[in-house]
């Protein structure tokens, strides 16, 4: 876009006209969150929601730049609330690093998820960097060569995928992975009712009988893979039936789907296993 498009699509932007009753809702949105600071707590927390709404709906209207980079947000219940709060790339001459990290926005406890994944990123990326310092000397130390070194492809890696979204409730995902010699994959997953100011279990999914439902399904699934074998058996430290640690997302079916670590059930080819339980 040149410079004469550039300045007439800005005068057609800021020709835009502010709705007239904005005043008003700005308002009522005042008056609501005050008297919602009166009925207590949940009421508040509406109150510094709609708040923070009008203050990104300002955003939006006075900044393009903002309401382009708006509009890929995700968006759960009406509002933004899973938001990509870091995303950086990082690169010397031994590694890159690259973290996309979400954030929620809203209520203390999606506060207090916010400062577990911030904890978990850190984490990782020091483990990871840590790791590749320590092939780097290994790696010479055993007559590798700079040209070698600089061939390898060393990357810490962080992003995450939202599996799911609607209404108050949300599933996502962060992955991290480790690439030097060999790969190491970790998934942390997030299951949240952001209304209830707190995290979703397979009995809020499946009822009280979610464990019986799961290790059913999961059974008749394995029984009925294309190779059964590949799945370790009991005896060799294999599926023994799930329970309250066990991970899943939401599908957007709106299903659970329980998954097991790469080794923890299966052989190393099969990599994570994924077991969508119908409801």
């Amino acid at each position: 876009m040149n410079e004469r498009q550039w300045n007439s699509a800005k005068s057609d932007y800021e020709a835009v006209p502010i709705p007239p009753e904005l005043n008003d809702r700005v308002c009522q949105g005042i008056r609501e969150g005050r008297a919602a600071r009166r009925r207590g707590r949940r009421l508040r927390q509406w109150g510094a929601c709609a708040a923070g709404f009008v203050l990104i709906f300002a955003c939006l209207n006075l900044s393009p730049a903002i309401a382009h980079a708006a509009a890929d947000l995700p968006v759960v219940g009406g509002l933004f609330e899973v938001l990509t709060i870091r995303n950086y790339v990082d690169t010397d001459g031994d590694r890159t690093v690259s973290v996309t990290q979400p954030g929620l926005s809203g209520t203390e406890f999606v506060q207090q998820i916010n400062d577990e994944i911030q904890a978990r990123v850190e984490e990782k990326v020091a483990e990871g960097e840590a790791r590749i310092a320590e092939e780097r000397e290994a790696f010479f130390a055993t007559g590798g060569t700079e040209e070698d070194w600089a061939a390898r492809k060393n990357e810490v890696h962080v992003d995450y995928d939202i599996r799911y979204q609607s209404g108050s409730r949300v599933s996502f995902v962060v992955n991290t992975y480790v690439a030097t010699a060999v790969v190491a994959q970790e998934q942390y997953f997030y299951n949240l009712d952001v209304s209830l100011d707190r995290e979703l279990t397979l009995q809020d999914l499946l009822d009280d009988d979610w464990a019986a439902v799961c290790d059913v399904s999961i059974r008749a699934q394995m029984a009925a893979a294309e190779d059964p074998t590949v799945f370790f058996s009991e005896d060799q430290g294999g599926f023994a039936g799930v329970d309250r640690a066990t991970d899943f997302y939401i599908n957007t079916a709106g299903n659970p789907v329980v998954v097991f670590p790469k080794y923890a059930i299966a052989v190393g080819a099969m990599g994570a296993v994924e077991f969508e339980i119908m409801q």
